[in-house]
């Protein structure tokens, strides 16, 4: 059935989301979205990061795929490489949760965004694999751009990829309008210290993309289910199209999250294909600010933390 053929279903809560296969517009259960993807090398499901619909899609979409293909392995932006080993010992049971929170320096919505996942993964002896690049070394590219990896240790710098910084003109792009809508209309270039911050999201998309590829190498047959923030994804781009370069032979599945307020529009379907082959409607998440003063205060308190962060 065609999307605009039906009475259009509205999420009613936070949780709820609204599944749509955007090339042919049919509305869709997850276990639906499970079959249809059963066959996929590699299910991208992007998400706005804290928000309750996205996590609980990919933990149903988990459990459903799971059904279908067991041999399944879960690769998280949400944990750095380097701490796979905490990672690793919390899985094995050598370590308790909170030890793992700490040691693995997971995200601090951890308990009700990922644990389902990680929990269900435990459960069933599924690799996880943390996919991130350290953060460390993240924001000392965003400082000094490329050749802060120069001065890394050879262990650093062998964990990642040879080729770090690959992108598409399309990704550049889209950086660019993202930054230059964060500045109202001014036309912004990459030069500088925004080039090198265009930089550090290239290591985090590779150093994703090397993650799914070994893990895959390593478990020849298995599906990998990857959870991200949508940047990352959406329009096959980002981690995405650094896949798609490296290991064109893999079928590669994009599931983006749009946000849709029903009383305000129609389901946009059409406007939003692009961003991926399945979309899921989702309400907006309410304003975290209305005084800019106080934003502009928060936002410096968030960037500030991580000022003491010395480079190599």
């Amino acid at each position: 059935m065609r999307a605009e053929n039906l009475p259009e279903p509205e999420p009613v809560s936070q949780y709820d989301a609204v599944i749509v296969n955007a090339g042919t517009d049919e509305i869709i259960t997850v276990t639906e979205l499970a079959r249809q993807l059963v066959g996929t090398d590699v299910v991208v499901t992007g998400e706005y990061h804290g928000h309750h619909a996205s996590h609980l899609l990919q933990a149903r979409l988990q459990q459903a795929l799971y059904r279908r293909n067991p041999r399944q392995i879960l690769t998280m932006e949400q944990f750095n490489l380097n701490h796979q080993g905490a990672l690793d010992a919390y899985l094995a049971g050598q370590t308790g949760e909170t030890e793992m929170i700490e040691d693995a320096g997971a995200w601090e919505n951890y308990k009700g965004s990922y644990r389902p996942l990680v929990e269900f993964a435990r459960e069933h002896q599924l690799p996880v694999v943390a996919a991130n690049a350290p953060a460390d070394i993240v924001r000392c590219v965003g400082r000094e751009g490329v050749d802060y990896l120069k001065r890394l240790p050879e262990a650093q710098r062998a964990a990642l990829p040879a080729q770090a910084f690959l992108d598409t003109p399309d990704y550049r792009d889209k950086f660019v309008d993202a930054i230059a809508g964060s500045h109202g209309a001014e036309q912004t270039e990459l030069t500088g210290r925004l080039l090198s911050t265009y930089q550090a999201q290239l290591l985090r998309d590779n150093t994703m993309a090397e993650r799914i590829l070994t893990a895959l190498n390593e478990h020849p047959g298995h599906q990998v289910l990857h959870t991200t923030g949508t940047f990352h994804s959406e329009q096959r781009l980002g981690t995405v199209a650094v896949l798609e370069q490296r290991a064109p032979e893999l079928s590669i599945a994009v599931i983006s999250p749009i946000e849709w307020a029903p009383s305000e529009q129609a389901m946009p379907v059409a406007a939003n294909r692009h961003k991926g082959d399945y979309l899921y409607f989702i309400l907006p998440l309410p304003p975290e600010y209305r005084d800019a003063e106080r934003q502009r205060s928060a936002m410096q308190e968030r960037f500030s933390r991580h000022s003491g962060t010395r480079c190599q």
